[in-house]
């Protein structure tokens, strides 16, 4: 009697992850819906520059009523140098998105659990600003006559806003929060959060020249950082925290290779290291010692 072979049917494993093209189609996905978000924002605000601009009145007398280091104190010295103006028109003109998507795309190739986190977040903080400015029109300092500050952007140079009547691309009526801000602290959080080592702190100047720019350069109030700040603190609280196994390894920058557990008096290289590191690098040399022994006798 003869048996039947049944043929091996492959089925497909029910937590089989995406490929690459699939999970890199998706991430463009999700920056076109929120590309798109952000400009039916800006429609949704043409005809409320009136309201935006009382907006703007209103945050610049809570500033002074809360004791805010006044944003024209700032700006002043920078009139008086071109260059310095010139510096900070470029860096938010040109550091902002290239930062944002540079950071991303090293935690997707390297710490893909960090990633997912960090874009969690930066998705979460955008949807909730887009609803703020829908909700809430603000106009920024420099278009805010009170305030006496000018846009530095159109006087010196390059400059990111046209006309806000002609402006067919952006909602420069989308003040608080700051989104400059609140990305630019993501990223310095993420960039310290999967390195090691103490430099890795260096990160966080990015979002500190990130708040002073847009401040010096009229684009925004320190409220509107606040605010973003404020937000984001509250996105990553609720989102679940990383994989344990995407942490940095435990090498710093500072420490020579194959020295990362030095014992706890040495300050080179004890940043970073892995807890208890260093007692199991002893107990190991102290076998070696006692195995040569042994075979000496």
């Amino acid at each position: 009697m003869q048996t039947a072979e049944a043929t091996p049917v492959r089925l497909a494993a029910p937590g089989r992850r995406p490929g690459p093209l699939r999970r890199a189609i998706r991430e463009l996905a999700l920056v076109a819906v929120l590309f798109g978000a952000y400009k039916l924002g800006r429609l949704a605000v043409v005809g409320r520059a009136g309201t935006a601009v009382a907006n703007g009145e209103f945050v610049w007398h809570l500033e002074r009523l809360l004791r805010l280091p006044s944003e024209v104190a700032l700006q002043h010295p920078v009139l008086s140098a071109e260059l310095l103006a010139r510096l900070a028109n470029s860096y938010y003109a040109y550091v902002h998105f290239p930062a944002t998507i540079g950071c991303l795309l090293w935690l997707y190739l390297r710490r893909p659990a960090h990633y997912r986190w960090t874009r969690r977040g930066l998705a979460a903080l955008t949807a909730a600003a887009l609803a703020l400015h829908l909700l809430v029109p603000l106009a920024p300092p420099r278009l805010t006559p009170l305030t006496g500050m000018v846009d530095t952007g159109s006087r010196y140079g390059p400059a990111v806003y046209g006309p806000p009547g002609t402006d067919e691309v952006s909602n420069q009526y989308a003040a608080m929060p700051s989104l400059h801000v609140g990305w630019a602290i993501a990223v310095g959080v993420a960039l310290v959060a999967t390195t090691a080592g103490r430099r890795r702190w260096l990160w966080l100047a990015h979002p500190i020249v990130t708040a002073l720019v847009v401040v010096v350069t009229g684009n925004h109030y320190w409220l509107d950082g606040i605010v973003a700040t404020a937000m984001l603190a509250i996105v990553l609280m609720l989102l679940p925290a990383p994989a344990d196994g995407d942490r940095p390894s435990g090498r710093s920058w500072g420490c020579p290779r194959g020295r990362p557990d030095r014992p706890p008096g040495s300050t080179r290289c004890r940043v970073g290291a892995p807890a208890g590191g260093w007692r199991r690098a002893r107990e190991r040399r102290r076998v070696v010692r006692g195995a040569a022994a042994t075979r000496r006798r």
